[in-house]
């Protein structure tokens, strides 16, 4: 079942950054052309069949993560689905025509290497399929006081600084979602008739749009470069934590902890070149 979560993750990884691409292909395709040619209609990318394309990719998406998440520890769904930026990197590459150069394969290979590495070593396994509400209560109550200062303090920020906290923040609600989706699936496979009954589905949709609020803030607070390695590791990190923590999930340690931390800084390098490409950061719309 690992392996099926694992597959199903690259894929989810894979439509969103296909849905990326697409949408960001959309907007470009709708900017105002040079020397008296026709002008952008405000959201007239939404018109265009890349952006439905991309809009539907994103739904497929939700749906092959959420049958990971059925099928696997969350431990290993969410750190795979980091492959998002590698992904991108590849598709934004051939349909915009730009090569990345030496440096972006250096850090691709890394972040690939890093996760396979961290994967690997931490061997998450095992787990319950659904968490009981005093877990909930004991880890949601400290992310909630975490996400409210980071809030508070990124408010005072500005330029990469705001980025990182609020990037962080977001993380945290990300996470959530993920742990919550997991959640109610598990009470679906547990026989559950009603599920529109149950909180858990409610706060997941709750957690999520406020995520995905907080992410658009992310994003205009600065650069993808200071706010995207504190939404990847900070997501992944705190997905370990939480499938150990709420859905009893096994992880190495011991002497592995050395060589994992050392994946993760690995993957944080790369992270951070990888956010600076332009066919990561979406600048080569402005060249195509």
């Amino acid at each position: 079942m690992i392996i099926l979560s694992v597959v199903l993750a690259l894929v989810a990884a894979l439509g969103n950054a296909a849905a990326s691409v697409l949408q960001r292909h959309a907007a470009a395709a709708d900017l105002p052309q040079p020397s008296g040619g026709r002008s952008a209609r405000r959201f007239g990318f939404i018109r265009h069949p890349a952006w439905r394309w991309g809009a539907g990719l994103l739904l497929f998406s939700g749906v092959a993560q959420a049958l990971a998440l059925a099928a696997g520890p969350l431990a290993v769904v969410q750190p795979v689905m980091t492959t998002e930026l590698l992904f991108t990197l590849v598709l934004a590459a051939a349909v915009f025509r730009w090569p990345p150069g030496a440096r972006t394969w250096g850090a691709f290979l890394g972040m690939a290497l890093g996760l396979a590495a961290f994967l690997l070593l931490a061997g998450p396994t095992g787990g319950t399929e659904t968490v009981a509400p005093k877990r909930w209560l004991a880890s949601a109550v400290p992310a909630a006081a975490v996400s409210i200062v980071l809030v508070v303090v990124g408010k005072e920020l500005r330029g990469p600084a705001r980025a990182v906290v609020l990037g962080s923040a977001t993380a945290i609600g990300f996470s959530f979602t993920a742990a919550l989706m997991k959640d109610t699936l598990g009470l679906v496979a547990g026989g559950h008739r009603d599920l529109l009954t149950t909180w858990q589905i409610y706060t997941a949709a709750a957690v999520g749009l406020s995520s995905f609020l907080m992410l658009q803030a992310t994003l205009r607070a600065g650069s993808l470069a200071a706010s995207q390695p504190a939404l990847t590791l900070g997501d992944s990190l705190l997905s370990v934590i939480l499938g150990v923590s709420l859905f009893q999930e096994r992880i190495n340690l011991g002497w592995r902890v050395l060589p994992e931390v050392a994946s993760l800084v690995l993957i944080a390098f790369a992270c951070v070149h990888l956010s600076r490409s332009p066919l990561v950061s979406g600048k080569e719309a402005q060249r195509w």
